[in-house]
C-alpha cells in the first residue's frame, strides 16, 4: 500500500518548523534524532499510517526547521513540539515516540504534559538526570568531544559529512545500514549554515537537560503513563539501558531488547520497531 506522506511548515514562537504528516486515526508523534531528521522515519510512518495520524516533526535546529542561537536544552524543544502539536494543530492527547536525542525531548514532553501523552516510547537512549551516566564512561567519546567548546565546530567545518558517515557506519550492527542516498539527505542538511552548530547545541545542553530532569522528576513523582523502553541489542546499541533509564524514571515500564540492532534502529529494524510500536499502541488505545 503506497502512503501519501505530505510535508509542512509551522510558524511557532520562536522556530519555524517542519514537520512531516500521513495517514489517519489516533494521533502519534515520532521524534528523530541525531544526526537524523524526520527522514529517519520513512520506513516506519507506512507501517503506522494505516491505524494512526503520524506527526513527524524536525527539532529545533535540524532537518528543514530553523536553527536559533539558543534554546536547544530539551525542555525547550519539547515545548517547540507542544506548540505545533496543542497549539497549531488543536490536538489534545498523542502516542509519543522518540530516539536518540528526540528521546529526552519526548520524555520532557511527557513530564511537562502528562495528561496529553497517552503513551510513551522511547528508543536506543538513556535519559538525562535519571541518576545513571549517559556517555558509558567515555565508550561515547564523541559526547564530550562535542561539548567542547570552539574545537568541534573548527575541526569539522567542511567535513560534516565525514563526521555523520563515522556515526552510522561505526554505531549500527554493520557499516553499510544507512544507505548512500539516506546518508546524502542528512548531509543535506546538516551541511546547512547553522546545521552543525545545532547538532552540537544538543550534546552542549546535556547539563541542563539533567538538571531539568531530575528536578520535575522530585517535583512530579515518576512518570505514570505506559512506557515502552527499546535498545539495540549490539554494537552501540545501548541494550538494556533504555529499560533501565526509564526504570529510574516511570512507574509502568516495558520493553527490552531490539535483537540484531545497534542504534539506528528506526532503520536497522524497521518492521520489528513498528510491530513493536502497533503493539503497543493497541494495548493503550483506551488510555
Amino acid at each position: 500500500m503506497t502512503v501519501e506522506i505530505t510535508s509542512h511548515y509551522a510558524e511557532l514562537s520562536d522556530v519555524t518548523l517542519h514537520y512531516l504528516t500521513a495517514g489517519a486515526g489516533d494521533p502519534v508523534v515520532l521524534l528523530h534524532g541525531v544526526p537524523q531528521s524526520s527522514h529517519e522515519w520513512r520506513t516506519i510512518i507506512p507501517q503506522l499510517a494505516d491505524r494512526y495520524s503520524i506527526i513527524a516533526p524536525d527539532l529545533r535546529g535540524l532537518g528543514d526547521t530553523s536553527r536559533p542561537a539558543s534554546g536547544y536544552d530539551k525542555k525547550t524543544v519539547a515545548a517547540d513540539i507542544w506548540e505545533l502539536l496543542h497549539h497549531k494543530l488543536g490536538i489534545e492527547r498523542f502516542f509519543l515516540v522518540g530516539h536518540d536525542w528526540g528521546g529526552p525531548v519526548a520524555f520532557s514532553l511527557a513530564a511537562q504534559h502528562p495528561e496529553a501523552v497517552r503513551a510513551l516510547a522511547i528508543l536506543d537512549v538513556a535519559i538525562p538526570g535519571d541518576g545513571a551516566e549517559m556517555s558509558q564512561g567515555g565508550r561515547r567519546w564523541h559526547h564530550p568531544f562535542f561539548r567542547t567548546l570552539d574545537l568541534p565546530e573548527k575541526l569539522c567545518e567542511g567535513r560534516e559529512h565525514l563526521v555523520i558517515d563515522w556515526l552510522f557506519e561505526n554505531y549500527g550492527k554493520r557499516h553499510d545500514v544507512i544507505p548512500l542516498q539516506d546518508r546524502l539527505e542528512y548531509h543535506r542538511t546538516y551541511a546547512r549554515l547553522g546545521g552543525f552548530r545545532a547538532l552540537i547545541a544538543y550534546y552542549r545542553a546535556f547539563p541542563q537537560d539533567a538538571i531539568d530532569n531530575a528536578e520535575i522528576v522530585a517535583r512530579n513523582g515518576k512518570l505514570k503513563m505506559p512506557v515502552l523502553a527499546l535498545g539495540g541489542d549490539s554494537s552501540f546499541g545501548r541494550g538494556m539501558e533504555t529499560f533501565e533509564s526509564l526504570s529510574r524514571l516511570a512507574e509502568n515500564v516495558s520493553g527490552g531488547l531490539i535483537p540484531d540492532c545497534g542504534h539506528w534502529v528506526a532503520e536497522e529494524a524497521p518492521d520489528f520497531v513498528a510491530a513493536q510500536l502497533r503493539d503497543f499502541f493497541a494495548q493503550h488505545a483506551g488510555t
